[in-house]
């Protein structure tokens, strides 16, 4: 029989063992380094950009931090709405090595697979329309890919910090600084351990182009369901990832300065929204890696731990409250001294504990340190955003950007109603500028 003694322990070493072992991890990887004679070059890579819109500022903005790095082209696939537009912007910003190709529905699984067929190059990457590339990426992200064994690179990403922010936009920015934070160190760490990472994130990540046209793969791609009852057309860069895993192939993060990406979020309320479609994509993921799949097990034990069993059993505010009850219970007989004594060492590692793990962003912008009450509460907060995205999870909407919920009822799509769809699936037309 347990004591309360016992559970405790059992309960603190299950949350805490991943952090301080994560610690240690973060501070020895060391990404892939370049090779004296690579293999690979700027103009292996081909680019894809699916994107909502055709035109715009901050479009503009990604392909020309883009084509700064040089690769082969970069294939631009919109609606057909936005296909005009698209040329338009190409033709005036001569944008050479951009091809424009459209689809007839926005869905990013249809854009992604429009484009595959007109990829010239052995390397495909694929990119938002919201970030911003260094001029040192590709080499950093081709490194991995000189060894036949890697099929996928990701990389890791920052917040582009809005200029002259107010209030608001400044602690809605702070929480989505930390969330990317949070995911550099979670890969960066379970990578270094068991090579594993819950995902390659389709902001900015390169993977074989023959991987991608592999008809299984195609198939698989165009065709993955949920529960048994929905063709899911959305979570692609879970699906890659899970993928890869599962056919033995070796996943890279290249966690360093050169390779970072800069990403936008919501600096507004609407970034709640984000975190609860994030959250819905991380359970449906998540459960079929280790629940359909089960892969992971085997090949990313550490992984499976410190990453995608959090996903059902991390929830901050019951784990804070039951440590503590359970504390109390166990140090009931202890003199009052060491009751305080040992209840202040409880409280201060678990203080600790929320901001080890973004020190990095803390030591960057060290001013945001006086929001870290902000990000305590948040976290707690967070766990009614993942128990509704739990109750939720053949929900697919955005709800946070303009346009990106007309393909909403093509994300789950019924199974009976998928054969119907098949058919439109792959429609589209493609330009050379």
């Amino acid at each position: 029989m347990f004591s309360c003694h016992h559970v405790f322990i059992l309960l603190f070493l299950y949350r805490y063992v991943r952090l301080a072992v994560n610690l240690v991890a973060f501070c020895l990887h060391r990404p892939i380094p370049l090779p004296e004679n690579p293999r690979l070059t700027c103009q292996n890579v081909t680019v894809v950009i699916p994107s909502l819109r055709g035109d715009g500022g901050e479009l503009w903005e990604t392909i020309r931090s883009i084509l700064a790095t040089e690769p082969y082209e970069i294939i631009l696939v919109t609606v057909e709405a936005q296909e005009q537009r698209a040329q338009k912007m190409a033709k005036e910003a001569n944008f050479s090595k951009v091809r424009i190709c459209s689809v007839s529905q926005p869905n990013k699984r249809r854009q992604m697979v429009r484009a595959i067929p007109e990829v010239r190059t052995e390397i495909t990457i694929f990119a938002d329309d919201d970030v911003t590339w260094p001029s040192t990426l590709l080499p950093w992200m081709l490194a991995p890919l000189e060894d036949e064994r890697y099929g996928g690179v990701g990389t890791n990403q920052r917040l582009r910090r809005a200029e002259r922010p107010n209030l608001q936009q400044r602690l809605w920015g702070y929480l989505g600084a930390l969330y990317l934070e949070r995911r550099n160190f979670d890969c960066a760490s379970c990578m270094f351990i068991d090579g594993g990472l819950p995902c390659l994130s389709g902001r900015t990540v390169a993977y074989r182009t023959c991987i991608l046209r592999d008809e299984a793969f195609t198939y698989q791609f165009t065709h993955e369901e949920w529960l048994g009852q929905y063709q899911l057309n959305a979570d692609d860069d879970n699906f890659i990832t899970r993928w890869l895993v599962s056919h033995g192939k070796r996943i890279a993060y290249q966690h360093h300065k050169r390779a970072e990406v800069l990403t936008t979020l919501e600096d507004n309320p609407k970034f709640l929204k984000q975190c609860l479609r994030w959250s819905r994509s991380n359970w449906r993921s998540n459960i079929t890696s280790m629940f359909c799949d089960g892969h992971i097990w085997t090949r990313q034990p550490w992984s499976t731990y410190a990453v995608y069993l959090t996903t059902v059993s991390h929830w901050a505010i019951v784990w804070d409250a039951l440590l503590i009850y359970l504390y109390f219970d166990m140090a009931g007989s202890w003199p009052r001294e060491s009751q305080e004594c040992g209840l202040a060492v409880l409280a201060s590692w678990m203080f600790l504990s929320k901001f080890l793990k973004l020190l990095g962003h803390y030591i960057r912008y060290p001013v945001d340190f006086l929001l870290l009450p902000v990000s305590i509460l948040f976290g707690y907060f967070h766990g009614l955003i993942k128990g509704y995205a739990m109750l939720s999870l053949n929900v697919t909407a955005w709800g946070s950007r303009e346009g990106a919920d007309d393909d909403d009822a093509y994300r789950m799509v019924r199974v009976s109603q998928k054969h119907q769809e098949a058919l439109e699936f792959g429609s589209g037309i493609c330009y050379t500028q």
